[in-house]
């Protein structure tokens, strides 16, 4: 078998990157939320690993009740969400999803 790397020369720094990757997801989460849904940031703090070093720990809420079909949408919770955690080292990340629904008064 015959392997071929290429490395594309960027013109930004590793952390330059890291800063930007963190905005654009921050960006995206905040166009999510509309109308009480989207993306709900639970706890967002430094955190360290003994084997990863340094690095952030995410736990987020996103509502997907409006993203649901409405056969589902009658069948679910109404406030339905899942939960992901998330251990953010640069360039590793481990995550942690959860489904979760409340019954509830609208």
């Amino acid at each position: 078998m015959l392997l071929k790397e290429y490395r594309i020369c960027m013109p930004l720094t590793v952390e330059e990157y890291r800063i930007g990757q963190l905005y654009m997801i921050s960006k995206h989460s905040h166009e999510q939320s509309d109308r009480g849904e989207g993306v709900e940031v639970v706890q967002n703090e430094p955190y360290e690993d003994p084997t990863h070093g340094q690095g952030q720990f995410t736990e987020k809420r996103v509502y997907l009740n409006s993203k649901l079909p409405s056969w589902a949408r009658a069948v679910v919770p109404k406030i339905f969400y899942v939960t992901e955690k998330a251990w953010n080292y640069y360039p590793y990340t481990i995550t942690e999803p959860r489904i979760n629904g409340k019954l509830g008064k609208e």
